[in-house]
């Protein structure tokens, strides 16, 4: 049995099926975990969603920005973009399900028995693990309620950009969001830079990318993440990036978790034409 962290999928079918064949996935033993973004200007979004769906408890997928931006947009509190190529979904008549399948997803996932936490964006270096699961419980828990529309509502913008056990309400809970699935660059006070979407260098300091900064909370656990597909796939400081930019026509990558492999696999992304294919 093995469990695969997967990296940005962002709509693109064809990628993740050729992926699946060289993990020589198995459904009935195997598991797989998403970091997020499983939909988003790829062209086969909703054949994603009903492959990952339909796996049942063999996967689990984090809430990336791109899933967020859906379920608002599927609220009317926005304007799809063409570029956001979700049309299909918007028509389909799985519509429903799809929405409460996002709906149920945790910002986080964390495995105790191999020291590791799957976020979208990453671990803010303010948080503990204890810590950033009980807030990830917070927004979740809301998602889940009647409140949701409110939630998605109030959940765009950059303020407030640092954290503080004083905040509440919205503004809390729309930190927390932005910590989990957009954060890039951090400041050593703790403040989140959500403008530069650049690669490493693109920030001058004090912004450095947060897994550069100290986290002694944090202890020994891994964290593996997407969402940075400028920065591409990287391994630093036991934080492990998978966004291998597979919709700009990269890759797509996968992680094997269980401690006795450790190893990353990639396949190769066709133009979004191709993929059609």
């Amino acid at each position: 049995m093995a469990t695969w962290v997967i990296g940005d999928v962002q709509g693109c079918w064809g990628a993740l099926k050729r992926l699946l064949g060289k993990l020589q996935f198995d459904p009935e033993a195997d598991r797989l975990w998403f970091a997020g973004d499983l939909i988003g200007r790829g062209v086969q979004a909703e054949a994603v969603l009903d492959f990952v769906m339909g796996l049942g408890d063999r996967a689990s997928c984090v809430l990336g920005n791109h899933d967020l931006n859906l379920l608002a947009i599927d609220a009317g509190l926005r304007r799809a973009k063409p570029s956001d190529r979700l049309d299909g979904i918007l028509a389909s008549s799985r519509r429903a399900d799809y929405m409460a399948f996002l709906s149920r997803q945790p910002l986080i996932l964390w495995s105790d028995k191999h020291d590791t936490l799957v976020s979208h964006a990453g671990l803010y270096p303010k948080w503990s693990i204890a810590k950033a699961s009980a807030l990830a419980e917070e927004v979740v828990c809301v998602l889940r309620s009647s409140r949701r529309v409110s939630f998605l509502e109030n959940m765009y913008g950059d303020t407030p950009d640092i954290w503080s056990e004083h905040l509440t309400g919205w503004a809390r809970l729309r930190f927390i969001a932005n910590a989990f699935t957009r954060m890039r660059f951090v400041d050593g006070a703790g403040r989140l830079d959500l403008a530069t979407k650049g690669g490493l260098d693109s920030a001058a300091r004090p912004w450095r990318p947060w897994f550069d900064w100290p986290n002694p909370d944090r202890g020994d656990t891994r964290v593996i993440f997407g969402h940075w597909s400028t920065v591409g796939r990287i391994k630093k400081n036991n934080a492990v990036g998978l966004d291998s930019g597979c919709v700009w026509g990269g890759e797509l990558s996968a992680i094997q978790i269980d401690r006795d492999h450790d190893n990353i696999v990639a396949e190769p992304c066709k133009s979004l034409t191709d993929e059609l294919s």
